[in-house]
């Protein structure tokens, strides 16, 4: 049987996998060479280091997150477009909590193609507040601030941070609704 050629596509999709199903703690550059059949040293064509990886995986975490918040936004306006959005978020890190978790790991800061694809996460964001006509500036505060709530929450409910005996849809519900309301109180016109 002929072998898939490895490249670094495939050596982070297959890390990806592993990270959702075993944790990102459990992955290493020799648990993802021996899931490809190949040794350790076959991956350094593809990754520089175990750091290279996660980092990619972050990358690939957002392209993720990107995407599913674009989906969810469509033909949704207001506060429908931002519980939409932050429901999609919630479920991406339900679906991928391994992978999602790596966008923790590797810090953004001085790395252009990270701060880039937060960047687009926030521009998917500020683009779901258009219905509050909201000045450029507030927007993308707003969008931040989602941003932060919703990786917060979903942070914590991916590491059962939320022990109260409380429904956790209601909570999420009534964080929607706070973040709503802070965000209509700085419209320049009331949201309909």
């Amino acid at each position: 049987m002929p072998r898939t050629p490895l490249d670094k596509e495939r050596v982070v999709a297959v890390a990806a996998e592993l990270a959702d199903s075993e944790g990102l703690d459990n992955i290493t550059l020799t648990r993802v060479a021996k899931e490809l059949g190949v040794r350790q040293p076959a991956l350094y064509r593809h990754v520089e280091s175990h750091a290279d990886l996660v980092r990619s995986l972050g990358l690939l975490a957002r392209e993720h997150l990107m995407e599913a918040l674009t989906e969810a936004a469509l033909g949704v306006s207001g506060e429908d477009a931002v519980a939409a959005v932050g429901h999609a978020w919630r479920r991406v890190v339900k679906d991928h909590p391994g992978l999602y978790a790596a966008t923790d790991r590797f810090p953004c800061s001085d790395d252009p193609e990270l701060e880039a694809a937060v960047d687009n996460i926030v521009a998917v964001i500020a683009a779901a507040l258009e219905g509050f006509d909201l000045e450029e500036d507030h927007q993308v505060h707003a969008a931040r601030a989602l941003r932060s709530a919703f990786h917060g929450f979903a942070h914590l409910e991916s590491g059962d941070g939320h022990p109260h005996p409380q429904d956790i849809d209601d909570t999420f519900d009534d964080m929607i609704e706070l973040l709503c309301a802070g965000i209509r109180s700085q419209a320049r016109a009331p949201v309909v």
